[in-house]
């Protein structure tokens, strides 16, 4: 099968390889995936680096994001699940070979059925955005959502648009930051009541204004290290602050506003979530893609001998939407 891989960490030209290597074949429990589209994530970028962890196995096939059909199966999955449209979620995570090549193993839960009428590029976008997205949103209920205000940070990144999308449907008042024009139409047409250019607008002003002075019920946050002076400026008495990630570097909030106003604050990362609510995201994206809900936002896709510059607009930070290689 032809496939893209790193032997070391490195910048993407420096150390990306694509070559033939052999065909995996599908273990006991397991599926494999002719891959139609495999999605690229900013921790499959870093990983490369070696930004966030040193490589772990001799050679890595890296993406944990992607979708294609199912052409063979291991002992104990049934056979009529060959010839299934998927897409699939933690491909690569902590195993060596991702979804970056013709053909790709996982365990069987991790190959969702995709509908019939989403292309292979749009299943490659959900994986880690949609479960990263569902799960800050619903942590919980959907109850606990209806008639609040939310404010999600980064409102056009791939968890952001997603979030959106998530908390309108769930009933809430989505308010997003964005740093452009561009992005601030990609977060309108997810749903978003209301958008704020962090970069030429006060935020904390804007969402008291908008909020009449109480602040937003909920803060989906993608950058803690950045945004954390915001909360105490945005957060409502006896509010919720989701945090999913974190540019780097030491955030500070006030003891005092936290105490006083009674505040929660979650953490998570979305390769860590336990079964029951990795369960629980599977089903929520699964629903709201049967029912024709969500957006799933390609913004390029690449040939998989061109992996190495789909790497760099992803480090680049200028995509709206999901880079997407082809094999």
């Amino acid at each position: 099968m032809r496939a893209a891989y790193y032997e070391s960490n490195g910048p993407a030209r420096a150390v990306l390889q694509v070559a033939e290597l052999p065909a995996p074949e599908p273990g006991p429990g397991e599926v494999r995936v002719r891959i139609g589209a495999s999605g690229i994530n900013p921790s499959d970028v870093k990983a490369r680096a070696g930004a966030t962890r040193k490589i772990a196995f001799p050679r890595v096939i890296p993406h944990s994001d992607g979708a294609g059909e199912i052409d063979r199966v291991g002992a104990g999955v049934p056979e009529a699940r060959i010839g299934e449209r998927v897409w699939l979620w933690n491909a690569q995570y902590q195993r060596p070979f991702g979804t970056a090549a013709d053909y790709a193993v996982v365990p069987a839960a991790q190959a969702v059925p995709l509908p019939p009428k989403l292309s292979f590029a749009e299943g490659a976008c959900l994986g880690v955005p949609a479960m990263t997205a569902w799960h800050a949103v619903m942590l919980d209920g959907a109850d606990a959502l209806s008639a609040s205000t939310i404010l999600v940070a980064g409102g056009a990144g791939s968890v952001g648009h997603y979030a959106v999308q998530f908390a309108k449907a769930a009933g809430a008042a989505v308010i997003a930051t964005v740093s452009s024009d561009a992005k601030a139409q990609h977060a309108r047409a997810a749903g978003a009541d209301h958008v704020i250019d962090c970069k030429r607008e006060d935020v904390g002003a804007r969402v008291k204004d908008l909020t009449g002075g109480k602040g937003v019920d909920r803060i989906i946050e993608v950058d803690l290290g950045r945004n954390a002076p915001l909360i105490a400026k945005v957060l409502a008495p006896r509010g919720t602050v989701v945090v999913y990630g974190s540019g780097g570097g030491e955030a500070t909030i006030g003891s005092s506003f936290l105490l006083n106003a009674h505040a929660t604050m979650k953490f998570f990362i979305v390769y860590g979530i336990d079964a029951a609510a990795r369960g629980r995201a599977v089903a929520g994206i699964t629903e709201a893609l049967a029912a024709g809900r969500l957006i799933n936002a390609v913004a390029r896709d690449w040939p998989l001998a061109e992996i190495a510059a789909a790497h760099e607009a992803v480090e680049a930070g200028s995509l709206i939407g999901k880079a997407v290689v082809r094999p």
